[in-house]
This record gives C-alpha cells, sequence and structure tokens, in this order.
C-alpha cells in the first residue's frame, strides 16, 4: 500500500481547478496499484480537489482537521456543504489536540500528514511561503525527511 498526502493552494482559479483535477487523478492512477489511501486537511482549493478524487477512485479517506473549531471558523459558506460531504465520506477523521485553529494547529496537521503518508502532492506555484504550516513549509520538510514529492502545477495554473 502506498499513501498519499495533500498539501496545497487554497485559492486556485476557477480555470485552475480542472486542470489540478485532471493531474492529481492521473498520478493517483498511476502510482496507486494497491489500495489507495489518501490524507488531506480538507481545506477548499486543493485538498478538496485531492479529497474528491482519492474518493472517487475508490480510494479511503483520512481527514486530518488542524483544530476542533476548523469546521465551524475556517470554513466558509461556499464551501461548507463540500467539506460536510467530505467529512461524511471519510473512513477516518483525526483532530489535532487544538481547540482553535492557528498556526501551529495547521503546522501540527501537517506534520501528523508528512508522519502517515509515502507520496506528498503539492499544489504549488513554487513561490516561498509566508506562514508557518502553508505549503513551502510542508513541501521542504517533506523533501527533508526523504518523502517523495510531486508538484503539481499544470500549464496555466493560476492563483486568484
Amino acid at each position: 500500500m502506498t499513501s498519499y498526502g495533500i498539501t496545497g493552494h487554497i485559492n486556485l482559479t476557477p480555470d485552475t481547478v480542472p486542470l489540478v483535477d485532471r493531474a492529481v487523478r492521473d498520478l493517483l492512477a498511476r502510482g496507486a496499484q494497491e489500495e489507495l489511501v489518501g490524507y488531506s486537511c480538507l481545506a477548499a482549493g486543493a485538498d478538496a480537489i485531492f479529497a474528491h478524487a482519492v474518493l472517487d477512485l475508490g480510494g479511503r479517506l483520512v481527514a486530518l482537521l488542524p483544530s476542533a473549531d476548523y469546521g465551524e471558523t475556517k470554513v466558509g459558506p461556499d464551501y461548507r456543504a463540500g467539506f460536510e460531504d467530505l467529512i461524511a465520506r471519510a473512513d477516518e477523521v483525526r483532530v489535532m489536540p487544538f481547540r482553535r485553529a492557528s498556526e501551529d494547529a495547521y503546522a501540527a496537521a501537517n506534520d501528523a500528514l508528512l508522519a502517515a503518508v509515502d507520496v506528498v502532492f503539492a499544489v504549488w506555484d513554487g513561490r516561498p511561503g509566508g506562514a508557518r504550516g502553508g505549503t513551502a513549509e510542508v513541501v521542504a520538510k517533506a523533501r527533508a525527511a526523504g518523502t517523495r514529492v510531486h508538484v503539481v502545477w499544470p500549464p496555466g495554473a493560476a492563483r486568484g
């Protein structure tokens, strides 16, 4: 079994979503020769695209929520139904030991993801990040640990 995790941008443009979706599905289909297990923090954007792809390909989804209040305080109304659907369809939901969402909570969720996976997909434009627990930090930690990283940024992709 190979386990996969996702890190990536939330603010993808509408035209970028199908590009990323296709790239993620292609990578998962090529790599998953056995049971497919995907780990996601279920943020909007890259995390949600990945989670749907894992489920659509018959895989098991493990949700890693950064904090107890994540769904209530960080999930906007435009993504709420999608988030709740993914929570309901996940095989397992793990909540990090933080009451409130914070950079520490995001970093802990990302560390849990990195500890669990063999491969990280990074929907990332390659720019350095400023926030702790962000995509650039996850990619750097994964690479430092020797975890395989696939950067997914198809031609024409853009952030909103």
